[in-house]
Parts: structure tokens; C-alpha cells; sequence
């Protein structure tokens, strides 16, 4: 029986997509966190956690998975509008998801006015608003 560590090791360093699948069930948030930042997990991996309830440990490690999932390479349009609607959910929560909307932001699949609607929402900061602006001012 895998222990939650060789979960982790798994998450992080496997290349195997169905094992990367896999650990996708396992539920735990930081096995969630390593899929989301290893490059090799397949797309419909990040699909899955991205459509996962939010809630299932603190907002710190939702707000943490969130960003990255909108920062994984092989995040699709798809995958990035669910993100968009959690963070805007979590915003609406008064949590405080402002490096997945930064890092939405950064991603040309993602409707600039979208994100800015995130920045202008009633949860996000006078200094989120700026760095929306100027990270979109910035998209090629």
C-alpha cells in the first residue's frame, strides 16, 4: 500500500500518465499541488483537479492549487475557464486568490475581459487591479 509520500514522489517526478491519473482520486491536497506542477501530467489530469470541489482542506492550499493549475502548460481553455469561475468564487468568499488571477491573467486562452472582470470584483485589491492591468498590457 503507497504510503502518502510515495504519492508525493509520484505526483512529482512520474511521467507515467496513468499513474498521473491516478493520484488525481487520491484526494490529498499537496498529491494535488505536485500533479499540478509536474509538466508531464496529462491534460485531462488538470481538467479533473480543476473541476474538484473546492473546501476539501484550507483556502490557502485551494488558492495554491488554483494558481497552479492556471500556470500548467497543458491547461487548456476548457480547464481555465473553471479555474476563472473558482477564483471568482472564492473571491465573491472573501478569500484571497491573487496569484491565479495574476496567473490568469498571463494566459492568452483567457478573455481579457474576464480577468479584468476578476480584478474589479469586490474581493480583489487596488494593488490586484494594477498588476491585472499591467500584465495584460503586456500579453503578445
Amino acid at each position: 500500500m503507497p504510503t502518502p509520500a510515495d504519492r508525493l514522489e509520484a505526483a512529482r517526478s512520474s511521467g507515467d500518465p496513468d499513474v498521473l491519473r491516478a493520484l488525481v482520486a487520491v484526494g490529498l491536497p499537496f498529491v494535488d499541488q505536485a500533479l499540478a506542477e509536474n509538466p508531464r501530467t496529462p491534460q485531462d489530469a488538470p481538467a479533473a483537479l480543476a473541476a474538484a470541489p473546492r473546501g476539501r482542506c484550507t483556502a490557502w492550499n485551494d488558492n495554491r492549487l488554483l494558481r497552479l493549475l492556471a500556470e500548467h502548460p497543458s491547461a487548456d481553455a476548457p480547464v481555465l475557464d473553471v479555474v476563472l469561475a473558482a477564483v471568482a468564487e472564492q473571491l465573491a468568499a472573501g478569500q484571497r486568490p491573487y496569484a491565479a488571477v495574476i496567473a490568469l491573467a498571463a494566459r492568452v486562452e483567457v478573455p481579457a475581459g474576464r480577468v479584468r472582470a476578476l480584478g474589479e470584483s469586490a474581493g480583489a485589491s487596488a494593488r490586484v487591479r494594477g498588476r491585472v492591468a499591467r500584465v495584460l498590457a503586456g500579453r503578445r
